[in-house]
C-alpha cells in the first residue's frame, strides 16, 4: 500500500470533516466516523492532526488563506466600488458553495463547544470580512456614488448574514444551488440600501 504525503492526507481529512458536517451535521463529527469516511484508523488521523480542534483550526486557517486573501485583493483593487462589491459578494458565495460544510462550521462549532481558540479564529474571519466590505462601501460613499447617510456597520452585518442564508438554501435544496442568482439578489439588495 502506497502512503500518501501528509499534506494530501490532511486535505482529505479536512474535506471529510466538511462533508460530514454538511451531510450529517456536527453531532456526527467524531473521529470514529471521520476514520470510516476516509478509510483510516483513528490513530492514523491523529498522526496528521494532534486533536479534533487542530483539524477545525486548520480549516479556519484555510478560510483565512483562501477566502479572506481573495476578498482583500478585491477590496483594495482599483475597480469601481460597485464592481468590487459585486465581485466581493460573488467570491464569498462561490467559496461557501464549494466548501459546503464551512458555513455550518463558521456558525456552530466554536459556540457549541465554547472553545475560546476557535472563537478567536472565527472572530478574526468575521472582523476581516466586515472591515473589507466596509472599505468598499466607504469608498463608494467618498466618491459620491452611495448615500453618505448609510450606516455602513449595519449594511456590513447583512453581508455577514449571507452564510446563514446560503446554508439554509443549500440544506433545503440538497446541495443544489444557483450561485449567480443568489449573488445577484444579494447584490441588488445591498445596492438598494446604499443608493442615494
Amino acid at each position: 500500500m502506497i502512503r500518501k504525503k501528509t499534506e494530501i492526507r490532511q486535505e482529505e481529512i479536512k474535506q471529510a470533516v466538511l462533508n460530514i458536517i454538511f451531510t450529517e451535521g456536527l453531532k456526527s463529527l467524531s473521529t470514529k466516523n471521520l476514520a470510516n469516511h476516509i478509510g483510516l484508523s483513528e490513530g492514523a488521523i491523529f498522526r496528521h492532526f494532534a486533536t479534533k480542534q487542530d483539524i477545525l483550526l486548520s480549516i479556519l486557517q484555510d478560510v483565512q488563506i483562501e477566502l479572506i486573501t481573495q476578498l482583500r485583493e478585491i477590496s483594495v483593487s482599483s475597480l469601481s466600488p460597485e464592481v468590487r462589491l459585486k465581485d466581493f459578494l460573488c467570491a464569498t458565495i462561490h467559496y461557501l458553495t464549494e466548501k459546503k460544510g464551512v458555513t455550518m462550521l463558521l456558525f456552530s462549532e466554536a459556540f457549541h463547544n465554547n472553545d475560546s481558540v476557535l472563537k478567536n479564529s472565527l472572530q478574526q474571519i468575521f472582523n476581516s470580512q466586515r472591515n473589507l466590505v466596509s472599505k468598499i462601501m466607504l469608498d463608494g460613499i467618498a466618491m459620491g456614488i452611495w448615500d453618505e447617510q448609510v450606516n455602513v456597520e449595519r449594511v456590513s452585518m447583512i453581508y455577514l448574514g449571507i452564510p446563514i442564508t446560503l446554508n439554509i438554501e443549500l440544506v433545503l435544496n440538497g446541495g443544489l444551488f444557483y450561485q449567480s442568482d443568489f449573488c445577484r439578489q444579494i447584490f441588488d439588495l445591498l445596492l438598494k440600501m446604499l443608493k442615494k
